[in-house]
């Protein structure tokens, strides 16, 4: 057995899972990178720890130091654990919109937070202003991070695999991929994390082949299809991110290997994504089945 050192040790080398059920579907063998496994719980603690670890190098990031955060949620854990480990003291930013799992989680950690409205990029109040052969990557988008660097490390590799944005709905990305114009395609979608309505500087510039619009009821089904088929208990994001992987193995056909990300678990989602009283609310009922 091997032995890490602390928090930051037991980041990443998360396994690769066959989805089984959806690849006996398309006859593709279809894998996603479990970060739900990494010890925060999803895939923002490589972001985190690369965050952390530069300031530390660069000193900007002293003993004792304050670490500022506007996140959606995920990175903010991430973060959130890495500096309590590590002695810093860490304050969230968070806008009011979020599943209370998340703020939950961020209080149990004894974390400061700070609940701000829910408002566009563009207002000063936003929250982010305070391998074997594969032949396609699919993933979602939110600050760029993971869609922007895996590509573009992906393309150096190879100049034939495949890269495809998943969006959902009411995001500006999917058009903005195949029509060259920033528009929102479709109402505000349920999914938290992605989904964005500007170009980042992480996003800009990465080699993306194409996008899939993936609406709500396509992404709460494979989020419980997942858990009743696979075991798999994941967040919205993750059902964005097979549904794309999904279509695009169907595209490919047969015989190809197509992977994505399992962001997270659906630990932080239970009283919406797996509540049928929220879901009913927002019309998405009927998409989980009996």
């Amino acid at each position: 057995m091997s032995i890490v050192h602390g928090f930051a040790g037991a980041i990443g080398n998360t396994p690769l899972i066959r989805l089984d059920g959806p690849s006996r579907a398309t006859g593709c063998e279809i894998l996603g990178k479990a970060e739900f496994m990494n010890p925060g719980g999803s895939v923002k603690d490589r972001a985190a720890r690369s965050i952390i670890e530069d300031a530390e190098r660069s000193g900007r990031l002293q003993p004792g130091g304050t670490v500022v955060e506007g996140t959606a949620g995920n990175t903010g854990i991430a973060l959130a654990h890495l500096c309590l480990a590590r002695g810093y003291r860490p304050v969230i930013v968070m806008p009011d919109n979020q599943s209370p799992e998340k703020y939950q989680a961020l209080a149990a950690l004894g974390v400061e937070v700070r609940s701000v409205p829910a408002v566009p990029y563009a207002n000063d109040n936003h929250y982010q202003r305070v391998a074997g052969r594969l032949d396609a990557f699919v993933a979602a988008s939110g600050t760029g991070g993971t869609l922007g660097g895996v590509s573009r490390y992906l393309r150096e590799k190879s100049k034939t695999v495949r890269i495809v944005l998943a969006d959902p709905q009411g995001s500006a990305l999917y058009r903005w991929v195949k029509h060259g114009e920033l528009k929102a395609e479709g109402p505000g979608s349920i999914t938290e994390g992605i989904g964005i309505g500007r170009i980042t500087a992480n996003l800009k510039d990465s080699p993306i082949d194409d996008a899939v619009h993936i609406p709500d009821t396509e992404s709460v089904a494979t989020v419980h299809r997942l858990l009743r088929e696979e075991g798999l208990f994941l967040g919205s994001a993750s059902g964005v991110n097979v549904a794309g992987a999904l279509r695009v193995a169907k595209e490919l056909g047969p015989g190809n290997t197509v992977v994505t990300i399992l962001c997270d678990s659906g630990h932080k989602y239970q009283s919406r994504l797996f509540n049928r009283e929220w879901l009913a609310s927002k019309g998405l009922e009927s998409a989980i089945g009996t």
